[in-house]
């Protein structure tokens, strides 16, 4: 008796994906999964762009879209008539709505308004409004003249400028002295210094508060910029863990050209630390420039001192109803860290990932 071979069939789940395949279909899924985890990230950005353009009745309007818009009117006879969409024939007009009535109404056509009033069967609200896009740009007018934004920013600008100096000069030098020179119970020290990241900065506020307010400190910019001058534990970390990824055979070639530490650390660790510390004053700059504690407490009693978080938080209760003119203040204050992360986001980036990596 003659043998039959059956033939296996196949399924999609015996066939095997290529490497090649495979290593596409992880690049698309990843490429996915960001796009997705990027959008969710923007939405409050994107919520935020686009309350600012809008107008008080929209914002307050139940069933407004949720793009930037106004309610579409028609004028007749001199005066403003709602316009809504109104299904006729099964296919939807936008008409004016003139007599209103409970089962049956007349409107008007905008685009034929010789016609005269057509009557329609129906209730009237059922309909939708009606929306035109209509973006109000004076809202950001508004919230720069209402509470000094020209004053609020340069205060701004002058705490975040002046305490990052402060703050990556002194952690670089204290990171060079950590990385390059053996002194006695160094390990130690280094350890007190980390474990200062860790210390809850409520720990320290009311001594700190009282040593200020003691000198008279309080309501000046003392308080805020003098302490960067003192290094911070995260900076230093940072910085200590660059400069051990530089080699010491350029320093030593430096010395033996005649170079004294300072030099050394001038000339040759600082030019090769670039993306580091770049990485750090950016880190610092967006810090003073979000800080809001620290200015509100030690600046009280100092309006003409304000930075633009504390100017802000008045300008919230001063227009807590009208989300629209409260987004574009804020906008308008994100506007130059975004500026400034954009053109150095490159060297950002590469600074924080070599920062951890011991070359």
């Amino acid at each position: 008796m003659a043998s039959v071979t059956i033939p296996k069939s196949r399924s999609s789940s015996t066939q095997r994906l290529s490497p090649k395949a495979r290593q596409r279909l992880n690049a698309v899924s990843m490429t996915v999964l960001t796009a997705v985890v990027l959008f969710i990230f923007l939405l409050p950005m994107g919520y935020g762009i686009v309350t600012s353009l809008k107008t008080d009745t929209q914002v307050s309007t139940a069933g407004a879209p949720w793009y930037p818009a106004s309610p579409v009117t028609f004028e007749y006879e001199g005066r403003a008539y709602d316009v809504f969409e109104v299904p006729v024939d099964g296919r939807i007009e936008e008409w004016a709505l003139i007599n209103r009535g409970r089962e049956s109404s007349e409107f008007i056509d905008p685009d034929n308004p010789a016609a005269g009033l057509i009557p329609w069967e129906g209730r009237w609200r059922t309909l939708e409004q009606a929306w035109q896009w209509d973006p109000v740009w004076s809202n950001f007018r508004d919230a720069w003249t209402t509470i000094n934004f020209p004053r609020l920013l340069g205060n701004t600008v002058f705490y975040a400028v002046v305490s990052t100096i402060g703050a990556v000069s002194s952690a670089a030098l204290v990171a060079y002295g950590f990385a390059r020179y053996s002194i006695p119970g160094k390990g130690t020290l280094f350890l007190v210094v980390m474990a200062t990241i860790i210390l809850p900065p409520a720990v320290t506020l009311v001594p700190t508060y009282a040593f200020f307010n003691r000198i008279g400190w309080v309501g000046t910019w003392w308080p805020l910029i003098v302490p960067q001058f003192f290094a911070n534990g995260y900076n230093i970390f940072l910085l200590r863990q660059f400069f051990l990824g530089i080699p010491r055979a350029l320093d030593e070639a430096a010395m033996i050209d005649g170079a004294g530490h300072f030099r050394v650390f001038w000339s040759v660790i600082l030019p090769q630390a670039r993306a580091a510390l770049l990485a750090v004053t950016l880190f610092h700059f967006f810090f003073a420039w979000n800080d809001f504690f620290g200015p509100l407490i030690y600046l009280a009693g100092n309006p003409t001192l304000y930075p633009i978080t504390v100017g802000l938080n008045g300008f919230n209760g001063l227009y807590e109803g009208q989300d629209n003119l409260i987004q574009a203040a804020s906008l308008t204050a994100a506007v130059i860290p975004l500026i400034v992360f954009f053109f150095a986001q490159k060297t950002f980036i590469q600074g924080v990932v070599i920062t951890g990596v011991e070359k």
